[in-house]
């Protein structure tokens, strides 16, 4: 399905771009210390799950029929960081004595999944980068489509992502333990929560758009 003769190259970009701070990075460390390793790793649940999504519309070439469209990818970005503003402004409004303990954050890790999918989606810059990294690795030497190339690669690049996320959960969430112990962060957990959103819209809303 790709050429192993590139993977080597493939594999050492996927790294470069895993170790590479981001959006995704700053949402599921933040949700991890803020909350304890079980809501960060629903947030990496929900960062691949729009990956595979991501992945699948590069495959199919809707994704780059819409990096093409300017409006479109406008429209996205203003929705993207209208739902992380919104995301935001919940957070903030969240009444102290509703943080969970950290035997009881089903609902939260929930939400953090859902917030986690929505918000990559709505990332247009998620969108093109998916449509210009993936095709720079499809090669001519074998039978498989591009479409079917990028398909592959693409998994490929969201299983290493979730493994390397997980880690961070672990890593961070550890570290974040004691902070789930203090009564004062855990009454601002929320609003801590609150501010990583707003930075995430502010992220978004002020950056520019490559093109395709």
């Amino acid at each position: 399905m790709i050429d192993f003769t590139v993977l080597p190259v493939y594999l050492t970009a996927v790294v470069a771009l895993l170790l590479m701070p981001g959006p995704d990075m700053l949402l599921i460390a933040s949700s991890s210390l803020s909350y304890g390793k079980k809501v960060g790793v629903f947030a990496s649940l929900g960062n691949a799950t729009s990956g595979v999504v991501l992945t699948v519309l590069a495959a199919m070439g809707v994704s780059a029929l819409i990096a093409m469209n300017p409006i479109a990818l406008q429209a996205l970005r203003l929705l993207g960081g209208a739902y992380l503003l919104k995301m935001g402004w919940d957070c903030m409004r969240t009444n102290p004595a509703d943080a969970p303990d950290v035997e009881h954050t089903s609902g939260l890790a929930k939400t953090l999944y859902r917030r986690a999918v929505i918000s990559n989606l709505l990332n247009p810059k998620a969108l093109i980068f998916f449509v210009l990294f993936l095709p720079q690795f499809v090669s001519g030497q074998v039978s498989a489509s591009s479409g079917e190339q990028m398909l592959v690669l693409g998994l490929l690049l969201n299983a290493l992502g979730l493994l390397f996320n997980l880690f961070l959960v672990t890593m961070v969430g550890s570290l974040g333990q004691p902070l789930l112990k203090n009564e004062k962060f855990r009454t601002n957990q929320h609003k801590f929560m609150g501010l990583v959103f707003f930075v995430l819209a502010i992220w978004l809303l002020a950056s520019q758009l490559p093109t395709a």
